[in-house]
């Protein structure tokens, strides 16, 4: 089965709502943006390793889709993002009310999506999506909280960006496996497969933003340093530098902008004396090995559990 085409077409079935259009189509048009869908991705590929029926895990696995695009939906709000994968966000499009409506109706029917599961699963399966939507809230209000604090430790960014980001990973995963009929042993290395690769991804991200191809990465390059976010590379920074190196930080993080490029160059410079792009590196590469071992340990055969690695090394950009 060629399952980016099944995610495709299965979404493209779903009914959302007729009346009032105002609150319809701003879903409609956000779930039509198009994305890399890799949370019914992982969902399916999770049941893969189990079994070859995927069309109970279906409706589970696009309910991951919807509830991701609810969060998008409200984060870009409260980001005030002009843009959506290259196109308006909906509260630019339509107003900041009907983004909350709309976002509002989207986590009532990713719920919805739920409802076919097998009776017996449907608690632990609930519960497990709740809490783990909790987290991703969790962690919406950890990095917006963030942007206030003067100092932000380590620890605290990467848990931030554990609930922000991976945990959902993690769950579609584990989801996928449950669903599938796999052992809780296996379906909980799948979670923490998926958490790691989670964690790696959005490092990598942050990596990129610095020292990525403009033609490539999709940002502009630089964007975190200009807008001082606070990145696993910022953080290291900050707690490595020497007095002078903290000056020049200082000279730039949290201060007017007068010249983007003179910002990020003099920022970048820091971390280049610091080796910060190496041990980030490193970083990245120690939750990805770490996944591969949860990987290695799930009790399925090494075919099935192909393209998931396979998946992980795009995800990364790697190619072992």
């Amino acid at each position: 089965m060629d399952l980016p085409a099944h995610i495709t077409a299965a979404l493209a079935q779903l009914h959302y709502g007729e009346a009032p259009d105002t609150l319809y189509e701003p879903i409609r048009y956000i779930m039509g943006l198009g994305g890399k869908r890799i949370r019914p991705l992982l969902t399916l590929l999770g049941a893969h390793l189990f079994t070859d029926e995927l069309g109970p895990v279906t409706k589970p696995a696009l309910a991951t889709e919807v509830f991701h695009n609810f969060t998008l939906l409200h984060d870009d709000l409260m980001d005030q993002a002009p843009l959506r994968r290259g196109q308006p966000t909906v509260h630019e499009k339509w107003n900041p009310n009907v983004a909350i409506l709309s976002g509002d109706v989207m986590l009532v029917r990713a719920y919805e999506l739920f409802f076919d599961v097998a009776p017996a699963l449907l608690p632990t399966v609930l519960r497990r999506f709740s809490q783990t939507a909790a987290e991703v809230c969790e962690g919406q209000q950890w990095d917006m909280n963030f942007e206030t604090e003067a100092h932000v430790g380590i620890p605290q960014y990467l848990d931030m960006i554990r609930l922000k980001t991976a945990v959902l990973l993690g769950f579609c995963l584990e989801l996928g496996a449950r669903l599938a009929g796999a052992p809780d042993e296996d379906a909980e290395h799948l979670r923490q497969f998926g958490t790691d690769i989670g964690l790696a991804f959005q490092i990598r991200d942050d990596l990129l933003d610095v020292y990525g191809d403009a033609a490539t990465f999709g940002k502009r390059v630089g964007g975190d340093i200009v807008s001082d976010k606070k990145t696993y590379l910022l953080l290291t920074a900050q707690a490595q530098a020497s007095a002078a190196q903290r000056a020049v930080l200082a000279r730039h993080i949290g201060q007017p902008v007068a010249d983007a490029a003179a910002k990020v160059a003099a920022v970048r410079a820091v971390y280049d004396e610091l080796n910060i792009r190496s041990q980030t590196e490193a970083l990245i590469n120690d939750y990805f090995q770490d996944a591969l071992q949860h990987l290695a340990r799930v009790g399925a055969p090494e075919a099935r559990k192909y393209p998931l690695h396979h998946l992980a090394l795009q995800l990364m950009d790697r190619e072992n």
